[in-house]
């Protein structure tokens, strides 16, 4: 489950969730001087607790949960988002109706408005929110890479922060290293010269493992967001050799979405 899946529209449905499961408990219609109960007590309101809240509780489930399901996942052949779709409009247009068809001797009650706001804007999030470029958004932004400090260092002068300064002893900055073999840095691997790749820094977007150069399937360790690292040789147009903060060598194989420094 990854959380950087969902979008700002999500956002929108799980906070109409929420509002929705508040105005559950407060007064559905009321009557000056009584105290009148909750969507919860079925006996009071019928079909409001099943029509109105639990249909906007399911709809808002499916949308979420199709974020966390393989794409083409499907119920009664339908995929889960058209469900909640369908489900969100139910859930709007039985709030609606509760509106309308408001016992004369009654007047509206906070639960029951706050149930047909939150209704809407769970149908209008799940019907048009992927056409609106402000809801399409990432709800949490990807991280910017940050500089990790080492033991002594400076800011910004230690290892993985590109352009800094050569700082002289412990901490300081290293610098590429022959590709692997030991070839010296005028020659690289299979007789290229050097200059055809130029060591820089960069930083993943997402954790990725570091795999030995010897091909070994296990991963020697795990290159995480927000950490500059060193790409020391490139072997093929997706693959790297890059080195980590404590010197260990390894093959990246994943490089989309890097973020050169």
């Amino acid at each position: 489950m990854n959380i950087r899946s969902l979008t700002r529209g999500d956002g929108v449905v799980i906070g109409a969730a929420a509002l929705l499961f508040i105005a559950s408990f407060l007064d559905f219609y009321s009557v000056t001087g009584a105290d009148l109960p909750s969507a919860w007590d079925t006996d009071s309101y019928g079909l409001a607790l099943p029509a109105i809240f639990l249909t906007g509780f399911i709809a808002a489930g499916l949308l979420i949960g199709a974020r966390f399901q393989p794409e083409g996942r499907k119920i009664g052949g339908l995929p889960l988002t058209a469900w909640g779709t369908v489900l969100a409009v139910a859930a709007a247009w039985n709030a609606l109706w509760s509106l309308i068809t408001m016992p004369s001797r009654a007047d509206l009650g906070v639960g029951s408005i706050l149930a047909f706001l939150a209704a809407l804007a769970l149908a209008g999030v799940a019907v048009a929110g992927g056409k609106v470029p402000a809801l399409a958004g990432p709800l949490v932004p990807e991280p910017k890479p940050v500089t990790a400090q080492p033991y002594g260092g400076q800011p910004g002068t230690g290892y993985g922060y590109p352009g800094g300064q050569q700082p002289q002893g412990y901490g300081a900055t290293p610098q590429p290293v022959p590709p692997y073999g030991g070839a010296p840095q005028d020659q690289a691997a299979g007789g290229f010269p050097a200059e055809e790749f130029t060591p820089f820094w960069f930083a993943v977007p997402v954790a990725r493992p570091l795999f030995a150069e010897d091909g070994s399937p296990s991963p020697i360790a795990e290159l995480a967001p927000g950490t500059w690292y060193l790409a020391v040789d490139q072997r093929g147009p997706s693959t790297l050799i890059a080195q980590t903060q404590d010197g260990r060598r390894g093959v990246l194989n994943d490089t989309s979405g890097i973020q050169r420094g």
